[in-house]
């Protein structure tokens, strides 16, 4: 999936470490993604004072509404878009040749690299659900080659414990591993609590930590976190208190702290003015770069205007 904004602002994420436990809210924000029947999204991340958690830089929830999550064409650079539906089935396709249906429980995991192009379309009449995430890549990878993975459910390790119940979707998380590749120490996954349920959830101090709430109520640390603002944690936490009076989901994302400066915009992760400047370009240019998608034929999303000047810091709270 992407950023479909039609003036969309640009985000330098600058290196900072996370000194310590905290627990600090950060609202979600309603998204216009453009168009007559301009379908909404919530947005968490990035936020003008969190832009990173740890390579995590990018988070939209989705829900079916009046107008479907179909998205023609389009690139990407330097990133991976992560997948994550809760409703509905998804199909996805690539400039590599990938043609995957995706299903609540399964990733879709596409590196970008260099350049790759993808669509994504709601298959069901109900529409689609979910969580659409991205990965910045580090500096060694981010020119590599593009790929594409499908993990379906049964590939995806658990962490059961106290009617707490955790599906790693990439990354690690208390000594089991996502068979999905990625780049840096991260994990990203869906925890689901039962009724008067309880249980501590083992962490790695080293690591980052945020949590979402995607559907009931959840006692995070003691806190109560509803559906919609982002908590994040901090460093420093070898575990987290989780309860929940009733049923509920969750989001867990974590990872090192991001040691490089990153500049975000549109649908492209880089360093510097020029390396954005240079994709949109490509991009407007039907270059090779980013390849083509025969299923859609000359279809495609254009890319916005960049503003006339220089793209400019959104700098990261230091912490």
């Amino acid at each position: 999936m992407t950023n479909l904004e039609t003036h969309p602002h640009e985000t330098e994420c600058t290196a900072t470490g996370a000194a310590g436990p905290v627990r600090e809210r950060y609202e979600a924000r309603q998204v216009p993604l453009g168009g007559l029947r301009a379908a909404v999204v919530s947005r968490t991340l990035p936020h003008r004072e969190l832009s990173t958690v740890g390579a995590w830089c990018f988070l939209d929830a989705f829900t079916p509404g009046d107008a479907p999550m179909n998205v023609l064409p389009h690139p990407h650079i330097g990133l991976q878009t992560v997948t994550w539906p809760l409703e509905g089935r998804m199909l996805h396709r690539d400039s590599l040749g990938s043609e995957q249906l995706l299903r609540p429980g399964e990733l879709n995991l596409m590196t970008s690299g260099a350049g790759v192009s993808h669509s994504e379309f709601t298959v069901d009449d109900v529409g689609a659900r979910g969580l659409q995430l991205w990965v910045a890549l580090p500096d060694p990878d981010r020119h590599a080659d593009a790929a594409f993975e499908h993990v379906g459910a049964d590939d995806l390790p658990v962490v059961e414990t106290g009617g707490v119940r955790a599906r790693v979707f990439v990354g690690e998380l208390d000594g089991v591993s996502s068979p999905a590749h990625v780049h840096t120490p991260l994990v990203g996954a869906q925890i689901d609590l039962s009724a008067r349920s309880s249980a501590a959830v083992p962490l790695r101090p080293d690591f980052e930590y945020a949590v979402q709430t995607i559907d009931g109520e959840v006692r995070v640390a003691g806190e109560r976190l509803e559906p919609g603002p982002l908590l994040y944690l901090g460093t420093g936490r070898e575990e987290l208190p989780l309860a929940a009076d009733g049923v509920a989901r969750l989001l867990l994302l974590g990872g090192e702290p991001l040691g490089e400066d990153l500049l975000m915009w549109w649908n492209f992760v880089g360093r510097t003015h020029a390396e954005i400047a240079e994709a949109r370009e490509d991009w407007e240019a039907h270059s090779v770069r980013f390849g083509t998608i025969p299923a859609h034929g000359d279809e495609r999303i254009p890319a916005p205007a960049l503003p006339n000047v220089r793209l400019t810091p959104r700098r990261r709270r230091h912490r």
